[in-house]
């Protein structure tokens, strides 16, 4: 057979996607090995889980990367949480533009696949848009942060943080180059609202943005773009309140401070399990209804194409219009005066299903490895599933066989259980239907 007649070999957007997080991983792990990258040696198992972790942009870390790591090793992290947040692919693809380059439809639909799009036409543009905005936001708040850390850090090292803090808050990584991450920076508001906007934004979804930008008008939006903005404002609201109706009156949490200090360490303790994993509280001294919605909060995390994981707001809002809507006996769950259709509702079921039984099945195996109390280790595995980054302190108890476990989990949920289960499960084509059996429930 001629080499001209030989096929070519396809590969599905889901495993491409999966391929491009494990290769990222894979280098991330040697490059983290590397003597220059740490200022003292670690494990294979330590790199591969921080390099999991960035790539993912979880922001979980079994050392403190502002002492251990030097400045190639944040170097090293920065880009895999760069590349892990906006996608190896989508940097690939900008590569080629840039050179002119024709992008192929296999390019083309891996990209339709990343941004949640229902076709690839205008998918080349939309990238064009996405890397735009990226980069600018990262700078307006590289500079913005700069300029008012100056005073405290001088030039050099107030840069060296905020382009690392920035590059963090934006990919909804959570990690950071201070002990104890934002802890120090609890009572100063203008740190914690630039870069609560930043990863709210990050993590809103860049299909929301572009549709923002393109149409002025509510009633303009996508059913997608108003679902994100109306449940974000709503969710972060709620857990705002919820927080501090909780905490205000503890005295290791936020009870010692004033009542303004109060209301916005409630509002950022709120807002960062939506996948971003930076703190300004001790999560291990917070009061167990506090704890225990913040794993709600991280199990249900960001927006769709973006840099935030967890089962999706959109996810969480259609599973639970669907529910009223049986529970009122409508045919399709209505909102804002559109149908959602039953494909979308079933996607979304089965997320959320999958989401829920790998949870259980990661909390199950952690149990039995590990000899942390289980609330911690269940707040650790719901943490690396939703990509967030926080921790009850126990990150660096874990066992060798507990941080691949939880590598395996944040890749899982860094791509999607649904994608992967679509690469392991073939699809059935199926022409004909069984007829239908009653199957008492509930």
């Amino acid at each position: 057979m001629s080499s001209g007649s030989k096929k070519r070999i396809k590969i599905s957007p889901p495993l491409l996607i999966s391929g491009s997080f494990f290769v990222l991983i894979v280098i991330g792990t040697i490059l983290l090995k590397l003597p220059l990258a740490t200022t003292a040696p670690i494990s294979w198992t330590d790199a591969l889980f921080v390099a999991t972790s960035a790539t993912t942009v979880t922001g979980l870390s079994v050392f403190d990367p502002g002492t251990v790591l030097t400045g190639f090793g944040e170097g090293v992290l920065l880009v895999l949480i760069q590349f892990g947040g906006i996608g190896l692919m989508t940097f690939a693809v900008a590569i080629l533009m840039m050179f002119k380059k024709k992008i192929g439809i296999q390019n083309r639909l891996y990209l339709q696949e990343a941004f949640s799009q229902n076709t690839f036409g205008g998918i080349i543009r939309l990238v064009k848009y996405i890397l735009l905005f990226v980069f600018s936001v990262e700078a307006i708040g590289i500079v913005l942060l700069t300029a008012y850390w100056i005073p405290d850090y001088g030039v050099k090292e107030s840069l060296h943080l905020s382009i690392f803090h920035v590059i963090s808050a934006f990919n909804n990584a959570g990690f950071s180059l201070f002990p104890d991450n934002l802890m120090s920076h609890q009572t100063d508001p203008l740190v914690l609202f630039l870069l609560s906007a930043l990863f709210i934004i990050g993590g809103i979804g860049f299909t929301v943005v572009v549709d923002l930008f393109q149409k002025k008008t509510f009633r303009q939006w996508s059913l997608h773009t108003k679902l994100m903005v109306i449940g974000t404002l709503v969710l972060n609201l709620f857990a705002t309140i919820i927080v501090f109706f909780l905490e205000h009156d503890n005295p290791e949490t936020i009870g010692g401070m004033s009542l303004f200090e109060q209301l916005f360490a409630s509002y950022f303790t709120g807002v960062t399990p939506r996948t971003a994993g930076f703190n300004v509280v001790d999560y291990s001294v917070m009061e167990d209804p506090t704890l225990l919605f913040t794993m709600i909060l991280m199990f249900i995390g960001g927006g769709s194409a973006s840099t935030a994981s967890g089962i999706k707001l959109t996810t969480f809002i259609v599973v639970v219009l669907a529910t009223v809507s049986f529970l009122r006996s409508e045919r399709e769950p209505e909102i804002f005066g559109r149908s959602i259709r039953l494909e979308i509702t079933l996607r979304s079921l089965a997320i959320t299903t999958i989401s829920v039984l790998t949870v259980w099945l990661f909390i199950f195996l952690l149990t039995i490895s590990e000899t942390i109390p289980f609330l911690p280790l269940a707040f650790e595995v719901v943490s690396a599933f939703g990509t967030v980054g926080l921790s009850m302190g126990v990150t660096g108890q874990l066992s060798d066989l507990g941080e691949v476990m939880l590598c395996i989990l944040m890749f899982i949920g860094r791509v999607g259980p649904l994608t992967l289960f679509f690469l392991l499960l073939k699809k059935k084509k199926q022409h004909f239907r069984y007829p239908y059996d009653q199957v008492f429930t509930g």
